[in-house]
């Protein structure tokens, strides 16, 4: 044992990046909110241990309550203003930040001091309103009043799931809505990236310079976005590791050339160092122009490592390259860890880092057979490691993501994306040919796509991973590609171990038997394993009953049945428990009195806020599910981004 722990002993900083972010993950899973006193104290605390102390595991404890305590503290110092309640035909005054273009509508972030939309807030916030297509946009950089409409953003809809209104706190947004209409107040006099993109946006008029130059993350149209997601390339329109790649790629050979030719300079110096730092700043104005999404800061810096190691002459791609860069990006933004774009693209990284640096598997000597094996590897080994966060996160697993590799991201790599890299250019001085031959590539590709997505099973739905389960399969893929065996393939153990573990957590978490949203508009019940609901729609909770379908493992697609009531009186009877539920004020003020004074009614829902003093114990307010054994888990939303004052 001894000997194996020695033989660790240059692979423990590995560990440091997942500490840090095991510490967030448990801070931002809290039921309640820690003293920010007590966290600045742990935080100087923590890092004082991590300079001093030479003990492994005291270091150890110490970074992940680092990790913790510093989620709490930049929780805090954002102080993102938020929206106290719904507001509607209001007035505000602010300047036009950027422009959102999607298949079907267009989202305009506006600037605006915080008390025009919350009389407690001071400083400035961002509200992101949805325009009409009808509807002409300002430029950005304008100053307007608008009429809009705000809503509050909503918390999870379910415990575990996706909780909006905390990643819009961590990424500046204070709410979201709609415009009516507006006036401009004065028009824009600077130059920024957000207007190049929107310039860009008007003279291409192309979805495929939006999403693959630009950045745009809805533009592609919903039912082609499906086949992407089925074949599993949908990677390809999220600006990440893939098309930095490509792009440096491309901008290396391009000053490469170019500095071969000046000999002045390539007498004293390799043209490759000059051609790396200008290919360097043209990555950095990509970087900027395509919206800094995380995986793009994700993949910007590990080039910039990679880049840096090149022009020193050190191993370029390394474990540790990766790792620094996990840190750089989790003391950006520490919330960063539970988004998907964070954990697929590093988990994609990891995986093939390990594949290539560590494993370094035997290459065919015939090049095209070299060629398949290198994309079919790669394919197989960036699917295995996403895999967890892809069910994790969209409850579905694309089963012909292999295929969809082999035969589709080739064609986005060599045609499509160069096409419209090159014709979001040309199209500035009028010429459109380079994205018309990208549209017409874009369609035949799109046919293959859809003769994928069409196989039998080309998608097949899975169990929700709680957050339990997902930092058990976190800790197998660290074990198989952090530990170094000896004699024994330890890392291979400890790796079927823990997630045999996750399997498990997975395999048996109950399902609920019920749902309720947190102001009781919109509630679930299972029925011979299907959900009904008390209603066909609810405006407030319109993603909701997909979520709460994807929890219960059916597809979302499906028309939601309608449960029927009595009298405005729900009844729901279960082996262990009985529920009562009232959406309206009559209901309940018939009924109150009698559900209280009924034995056999264990739970009482409503609408209306009440308070009986003889039976409160049966009353659930708040968001909550019930499981098969009558036991009540309720949604946490008193945390700082739910607005709890």
């Amino acid at each position: 044992m001894q000997d194996l722990w020695q033989n660790q002993s240059d692979k423990l900083f590995l560990w440091v990046p997942f500490l840090l972010a095991f510490g967030a993950g448990l801070y931002f899973n809290l039921p309640f909110e820690p003293n920010i006193y007590t966290t600045i104290i742990g935080l100087i605390i923590s890092a004082i241990v991590i300079f001093l102390s030479k003990k492994t595991f005291v270091i150890a404890v110490a970074l992940f309550l680092s990790g913790l305590c510093y989620a709490s503290v930049f929780t805090h110092v954002i102080n993102t203003p938020q929206l106290s309640r719904n507001i509607y035909n209001t007035e505000i005054i602010g300047t036009v930040q950027k422009i959102d273009y999607t298949n079907d509508k267009s989202r305009i972030y506006i600037k605006t001091q915080a008390n025009e939309i919350n009389d407690q807030e001071a400083g400035n916030a961002i509200i992101r309103v949805s325009a009409k297509p009808d509807i002409q946009l300002p430029n950005i950089g304008d100053k307007i009043r608008a009429n809009i409409g705000l809503y509050k953003p909503s918390g999870a809809d379910a415990p575990g799931t996706f909780d909006y209104a905390r990643w819009a706190y961590f990424n500046n947004l204070s709410a979201s809505g709609y415009i009516t209409d507006y006036e401009i107040l004065s028009q824009s006099s600077n130059i920024n990236i957000n207007e190049l993109r929107d310039y860009l946006h008007s003279k291409s008029n192309s979805f495929l310079a939006d999403t693959l130059v630009l950045g745009y993350k809805s533009a592609v149209p919903e039912t082609d976005n499906e086949i992407w997601t089925a074949t599993g390339v949908g990677h390809v329109w999220s600006i990440s590791g893939f098309h930095i790649t490509l792009v440096s790629g491309w901008l290396f050979a391009f000053f490469y050339m170019i500095f071969r030719t000046i000999s002045p300079i390539t007498k004293r110096i390799p043209a490759r160092i000059p051609a790396l730092i200008f290919a360097w700043f043209g990555l950095l104005f990509y970087l900027f122009l395509s919206g800094t999404d995380v995986a793009t800061v994700r993949a910007f810096l590990m080039t910039t490592l990679i880049f840096v190691a090149f022009i020193f002459g050190r191993n370029a791609i390394s474990m540790r390259n990766v790792c620094i860069a996990f840190c750089i990006i989790f003391l950006m933004n520490p919330h960063y860890v539970m988004q998907p774009g964070f954990q697929l693209s590093f988990a994609a990284i990891f995986g093939l880092v390990w594949l290539w640096n560590e494993q370094k598997p035997k290459m065919p000597k015939n090049k095209l057979l070299k060629i398949l094996y290198t994309a079919t590897l790669t394919s197989v080994i960036a699917t295995i490691f996403t895999a967890p966060f892809v069910v994790a996160h969209f409850y579905s697993l694309p089963i012909y993501g292999l295929l969809g590799n082999l035969i589709l991201l080739p064609i986005f790599s060599v045609a499509i994306m160069p096409l419209v890299i090159a014709g979001t250019i040309t199209a500035c001085f009028g010429w459109n040919f380079p994205l018309e031959a990208a549209q017409y590539i874009y369609k035949f590709t799109l046919s293959l796509g859809t003769k994928i997505s069409e196989l039998p099973y080309s998608n097949l739905t899975l169990p929700h991973i709680s957050n339990a389960a997902l930092m058990f399969f976190i800790l197998a893929f660290m074990c198989l590609i952090f530990i170094r065996p000896i004699k024994v393939k330890i890392n291979y153990i400890l790796f079927c171990a823990f997630a045999l573990i996750g399997i498990c957590i997975v395999s048996f978490t109950p399902k609920p038997l019920f749902y309720a949203t947190n102001d009781h508009e919109l509630v679930g019940f299972v029925e011979n394993g299907k959900l009904e609901f008390n209603k066909s729609r609810a405006s407030n909770h319109y993603f909701t009953f997909d979520t709460w379908k994807q929890l219960n493992g059916e597809e979302t697609k499906t028309p939601n049945k309608r449960r029927k009531h009595n009298k405005g009186l729900y009844i729901y009877k279960t082996k262990n428990f009985t529920l009562a539920y009232m959406q309206k004020f009559v209901p309940l003020q018939k009924n109150i009195n009698n559900l209280c004074n009924d034995n056999e009614i264990d739970y009482i829902v409503s609408y209306f806020n009440i308070n009986a003093p003889k039976c409160n114990h049966k009353i659930l307010r708040g968001g909550f599910v019930i499981y098969e054994s009558g036991k009540v888990k309720h949604t946490v939303l008193n945390r700082p981004w739910h607005n709890p004052r």
